[in-house]
């Protein structure tokens, strides 16, 4: 593995996302809802930056299964969000890749009223947008690698650690051989 970011450069990333968030927000409350299972660290580092009431919902999707490191069909479950109808909400993501989650979760959450409905991203992923979207906050921008750390995991490995790493090609091997179960024995 490479360290793109440290733990300190994440900190400082949040910080200044945070600040964002501030100078942007409007009088009230604002509504995080985070996206499963990746944005667990950010959400919960940003929501404690944050000022004023703020309330705080999950929704599920995932393009990426087991040991892919490519992304398949999109799944999105939003069935646990109360009404947002009239809401300020603030969609916060571990990583733009091709879009399309953050553009699925975004549209459904306006068809469903929200007065106002904003982007952040913990990481962007260079020349690999497959819409017409950009997030409204950005934490960093990073090469097309496959990463893990801070939430971002490979087959639900890696969330725990403190930095984001790239996994290279030997570390993809070693991970997907792990996974795979040994053969039966016969003399059994």
């Amino acid at each position: 593995m490479h360290v793109l970011l440290t733990a300190a450069e994440l900190a400082a990333g949040v910080d200044r996302l945070a600040a964002g968030v501030e100078r942007d927000r409007r009088p009230g409350g604002l509504v995080v809802v985070g996206v499963l299972t990746g944005s667990l660290l950010i959400v919960a580092d940003l929501i404690r930056r944050l000022a004023g009431p703020v309330r705080v919902n999950m929704v599920w999707a995932s393009s990426y299964r087991g040991t892919a490191t490519a992304p398949g069909a999109l799944e999105v479950r939003l069935d646990l969000l109360p009404d947002l109808a009239g809401q300020d909400v603030l969609v916060v993501d571990d990583i733009f890749d091709t879009g399309r989650t953050l553009e699925a979760i975004l549209g459904e959450l306006r068809r469903r009223g929200a007065a106002r409905v904003r982007s952040l991203v913990l990481l962007r992923k260079q020349g690999r947008a497959e819409v017409d979207l950009t997030p409204d906050f950005v934490g960093f921008d990073i090469p097309d690698v496959f990463v893990v750390g801070y939430g971002l995991d490979f087959d639900g490995a890696y969330r725990h650690l403190d930095h984001v790493a790239a996994l290279d090609e030997a570390d993809v091997a070693a991970a997907r051989a792990a996974a795979t179960p040994p053969p039966p024995d016969p003399r059994r």
